[in-house]
């Protein structure tokens, strides 16, 4: 065992050491008197879902329903994706012009990391936190297909945002459920940083997100830093 490990298990024996024995998880009560449901309107949060999404340096460009299609194929155009990766099940009229689909299932590793990126729905977004999450639900493919390519490119619909993360968590009860269905919580394009906050993208996802969000609402601008 090393260092680092038995000092980990060492705390955790000393915060447990008064716990008695016979005790179960449910006997203690847990405090959940934090908000579970969002006061903000449906426009407020909306648009605080935009404005955090852009906080983490994704892409975030909201569009008509009418306009979904050629939004897809011009976000292409503009990355130069000519191989895009796409679950089974990619809703009709998604495939953009121009470009060869890698059509799930049975892609390869290798076939994953060489494409210019993948094109997925979303299960949710969460206002509160800038969160883009996924179920592998419809649209959406399993999750190594999100994870391998350099660019995510990710449509979700207005209705799909709930403000906190209590309601996310709700909503996700039926997959998380299932064991075949994982929950992936997407927080800006994968970055990590070493011990001098030297930030590095792309180490365990996609280096560039870019989310494509479907609304009739007319958004108020967001402010550009002073």
């Amino acid at each position: 065992m090393n260092d680092a490990r038995a000092a980990v298990l060492g705390k955790i024996r000393e915060a447990l050491h008064d716990v008695p024995k016979s005790e179960r998880a449910l006997d203690v009560l847990v405090d959940r008197s934090y908000r579970t449901v969002d006061s903000a309107s449906f426009a407020e949060r909306i648009n605080l879902f935009v404005e955090r999404v852009r906080e983490y340096k994704a892409r975030v460009r909201t569009i008509r329903p009418a306009e979904l299609s050629q939004a897809i194929s011009d976000a292409c155009a503009a990355r130069g994706a000519k191989r895009l990766v796409v679950p089974a099940d990619l809703p009709d009229g998604w495939a953009p012009s121009g470009v060869t689909l890698l059509r799930e299932p049975g892609l390869t590793n290798d076939v994953l990391e060489h494409s210019d990126g993948v094109l997925t729905a979303a299960a949710l977004g969460i206002a509160q936190t800038g969160t883009i999450v996924l179920d592998s639900g419809p649209g959406q493919g399993r999750r190594a297909i999100t994870l391998l390519p350099d660019y995510h490119l990710c449509v979700i619909r207005d209705d799909q945002v709930v403000g906190l993360v209590p309601e996310a968590v709700a909503s996700l009860h039926t997959a998380a459920g299932d064991t075949a269905r994982p929950i992936t919580f997407i927080s800006g394009p994968s970055a990590t940083s070493d011990i001098e906050l030297s930030r590095v993208e792309g180490v365990h996802g996609p280096r560039t997100l870019e989310v494509l969000l479907v609304t009739s609402l007319i958004l108020d601008p967001i402010p550009k830093p002073s």
